[in-house]
């Protein structure tokens, strides 16, 4: 199970994703980037720093994105299922990829990074 912290991160910024590419390994934290790449239509926001994403498992060449929506209701979510498909299909080492949206624990407002905060207008 990988899950971002602090310290990922600071892996992130001192490999290169490069390395990953190159020798066809599935590196947890460009899978994790990457979703970076996928906006909520809605909100123009992507579903990372929105707080969506909950958790990223990786086994063998099996890709698991554990996530939620800001509402059950979404009319959105085979977008950003697709989405997600799309962005991470042909990265090195990642065969399968599943989406489980989840509803435990719910999403809230608190959930959002700074940045999408302040994409959003809540913080000046």
């Amino acid at each position: 199970m990988f899950k971002r912290t602090e310290k990922s991160t600071a892996s992130v910024q001192s490999s290169s994703p490069l390395t990953s590419w190159l020798a066809d390994d599935t590196d947890p934290n460009l899978v994790y980037d990457l979703l970076h790449e996928v906006i909520d239509p809605e909100l123009g926001v992507n579903i990372v720093d929105l707080g969506l994403v909950y958790d990223v498992q990786i086994v063998d060449r099996s890709v698991r994105v554990t996530m939620t929506l800001t509402t059950p209701g979404c009319p959105l979510s085979a977008y950003i299922d697709d989405s997600i498909h799309r962005t991470l299909w042909g990265t090195p080492g990642v065969g399968d990829i599943t989406v489980d949206l989840v509803w435990e624990p719910p999403w809230d407002p608190t959930m959002m990074s700074a940045d999408a905060k302040q994409q959003l207008g809540w913080l000046r």
